[in-house]
């Protein structure tokens, strides 16, 4: 009966996360996404950035009474108009980009398996893989009023014999993620114990 409920978690994970490569009797628990207020200050950073530009325009275009007060004549204003174009592009094109790089950063915790997506750049990208049983430690940290305020924080992992140390970033609510993480972590230790008094 517990096989055939492994066997039914690890079918509904295979479709849920196409992505990873697991095993026959592996599914996920816990699957860490960063926190979506980064997505909000990179968003707001652009929006930002657009209204200045925007208003900066504004300023040295202005004209009274059909007569050009501003900055810049109406002969230069086709190339103002389009640097300005550039510029709005360029925005929105490095919005996007960190957002993915952003998005590209994930945890999953299966009943077997820390298995980090790490995500610098568009090019820059690793997987780290832990088996739970090496995993020696697990904690949170928050820094600063906006981490505790908006319940965010880091994940830190140590290795057991090493000092290997996996942190994963603004991830929303970690002291939940962290409580089932040590969770899964005793729990696959407990088995490994068992199987291992059973061996003897």
């Amino acid at each position: 009966m517990k096989q055939d409920l492994v066997k039914v978690h690890h079918a509904r994970s295979k479709k849920d996360f196409p992505e990873l490569k697991l095993k026959d009797d592996e599914y996920v628990a816990l699957a860490v996404y960063r926190s979506k207020l980064g997505l909000t200050f990179i968003w707001g950073a652009a929006a930002l950035a657009i209204i200045i530009i925007t208003l900066t325009m504004i300023l040295v275009t202005v004209s009274v009474n059909g007569q050009s007060t501003g900055l810049i004549n109406n002969n230069s204003l086709p190339y103002l108009y389009l640097v300005i174009v550039i510029l709005f592009a360029a925005i929105i094109l490095m919005a996007s980009v960190s957002t993915t790089v952003y998005k590209g950063n994930r945890l999953y915790v299966t009943n077997k398996r820390l298995i980090h997506y790490e995500q610098t750049s568009l090019t820059a990208k690793s997987v780290n893989t832990i088996d739970l049983v090496s995993v020696e430690d697990v904690s949170f940290k928050q820094k600063g009023i906006v981490d505790q305020f908006f319940q965010i924080g880091s994940l830190r992992m140590s290795t057991v014999g090493d000092e290997t140390t996996y942190t994963f970033k603004y991830a929303a609510k970690p002291t939940d993620e962290l409580e089932t993480i040590s969770y899964l972590i005793h729990v696959a230790k407990t088995r490994r114990k068992i199987k291992s008094q059973d061996d003897n």
